[in-house]
Formats: C-alpha cells, structure tokens, sequence
C-alpha cells in the first residue's frame, strides 16, 4: 500500500493487524462502549468488523523523497522480551516486506518515532551476535528532546497512575535498554525540538497530549500535503468523536485539544491523513460530518 505525495512516495509496511474486541481491549478508551461505537455508521466496513471488533494495523510508513528515505516509527520489533503476549518474542516477517518495498536497512537515511512507546520505537535495534545493533547503520534517528528527557527522567509517576497490565505493557525500562540506548549509544541520534524541519518535504508538527514530545509529521512537495497521525488517535473513531481519549495520554485534557485543533487545521482540505494504527485503506482526508468530522477514504 503506497501513496503519491508530488514527489514523495509514503509506503506502508505493516508488522500486524489485530482485531480487538471492546470487552478485552484492557480499558484503553474509557469512553469506547459498543453502542457508541456502533453509532458510528462511517466505520464500517474498514475499521469496525461486522461483529463490532476495532480493526488496527502497526505498521511502519517508508517515506522515500529525491533524496532521502526515512522511515517513520519502527513497530515492536523481534526477539524482544514484552508482558503483552502477542509482542513478546515476535518473529515477524517486517524485514521481509521491507525488502519487497525495494529498501534495504543500509539505504535509510532518517528514523522518526513519532514517540516514545513500545509499539513505535521496536525495530530500532535488531539482535545480531548476542546484542542489540541499530537496524538502520547509516541513519540518523530523530528524537524529540521533550519526549526522550520525559522516558528517561519523569515517567515514574506517569506509569504508576496506570493498571498493572497495561503498565507492564508500556515496558518503559525495557524499551530504554533494548531500542533507544543502543543507537543512543552508537552516536545515531539527534534529539530536535518538536517542529524539527527534517527535509524539505519532512518536518514534525507538535500534537502533544498522547505524551509531552509526541509528534506527527508533515509531508509537503510540489503543492500536495499528507501528515502522519502518530498515537494523536488511535482508531478512526477519535475522528468521529475527538474527546475519547485513551488511558496512555499523559495529559488528556491536552491531548483532546490537540486532536480538535487538528482536525480543524485540516478538514475540508486536500490534505492526505495517514494513520500510524488505521487499517486499511489507513488513509484519507478530514471532512465535517455535522457538528463533528469523519475520515473520507
């Protein structure tokens, strides 16, 4: 699955696509019942399963300009130690489809993790003799500074708010030793601000709320524009209804005005939104729906 952006072209390499049920998904939106949810005709037949399971996809997004390839936010990653069954230890066939896409690990020039979360940061190493390398040796990875200080310093009291499983499943030091100091260490990082111009056709945009540095990222070449959503919402329902937060928000009283502002940037615009957890067809533009918005795809 690809898109055209004037000269740039966005790929999406997906890692898995589960299908949750509302009665298991661990609380993650409070606000998420099931007759809600199914009030929301628009989507179906994508996103919601006949039965009123949440389709999601983790994927990463190849974003391939004249002259750089960057890859924005790198999954779960293999052979990594997680609470949450479906994560630990996965043997996935990422790499694979990586090379299917035409990229080799060598041939990435820029990593982007929109933040900071076990899901988005996985396939920035890769288990190789016994340790953790880089998976991409020539790239330069960019982390908000705002979000590295925050997991590395202050998240303490942020996880212990949390119920035990899903606080084991953020995986906070784990994901420290196994995919951020590793490339920390090799000398691979540059930690920007959260509106760091990546190219001239990349550039983050700051959508705070989900965590303090949490970034999308913006797309733009030859009068055409897409943004890469990040965890800003999770499942196009927040589309839909842009107050339903998530138990993960570090600040969801940020994080719902961060979705309404962006969504109002945006609606009844050209501009292409990719969701980093939107399954197929994952994209589409923002257009009002009454006295709210829906994702046109």
């Amino acid at each position: 699955m690809a898109w055209r952006v004037g000269e740039v072209t966005i790929t999406r390499i997906t890692e898995s696509e589960p299908e949750i049920s509302l009665a298991d998904d661990l609380g993650f939106w409070p606000d998420a019942t099931a007759d809600a949810v199914n009030a929301i005709q628009w989507l179906r037949p994508h996103f919601v399963t006949p039965k009123g399971d949440l389709r999601l996809s983790f994927h990463s997004l190849l974003v391939e300009t004249p002259k750089t390839r960057v890859v924005v936010d790198t999954c779960v990653g293999n052979d990594k130690t997680r609470h949450m069954p479906a994560w630990n230890q996965m043997h996935s066939d990422y790499l694979e489809k990586f090379a299917e896409a035409g990229w080799t690990r060598e041939s990435v020039r820029g990593v982007l993790c929109t933040h900071m979360h076990v899901d988005h940061v996985g396939w920035n190493t890769m288990w190789v003799d016994g340790r953790w390398v880089p998976t991409f040796p020539n790239a330069r990875y960019y982390f908000s500074r705002q979000e590295y200080e925050f997991w590395t310093n202050k998240a303490g009291p942020y996880h212990e708010q949390l119920p035990d499983s899903l606080r084991e499943t953020m995986e906070s030091s784990a994901l420290l030793v196994d995919s951020v100091m590793p490339v920390v260490d090799a000398g691979l990082v540059e930690f920007v601000e959260s509106d760091h111009i990546i190219s001239p056709e990349i550039r983050l945009l700051p959508t705070p709320g989900h965590s303090p540095g949490h970034v999308s990222i913006l797309i733009e070449s030859r009068g055409q524009r897409a943004v890469i959503t990040g965890d800003m919402a999770h499942h196009p329902m927040q589309i839909a209804c842009p107050a339903w937060s998530t138990v993960l928000d570090t600040d969801p009283v940020q994080a719902r005005k961060t979705r309404f502002d962006f969504y109002e940037r945006f609606v009844d615009t050209p501009t292409l939104v990719i969701g980093t957890h939107f399954a197929a067809p994952t994209a589409g533009r923002i257009v009002r729906d009454g006295e709210t918005y829906r994702l046109a795809v």
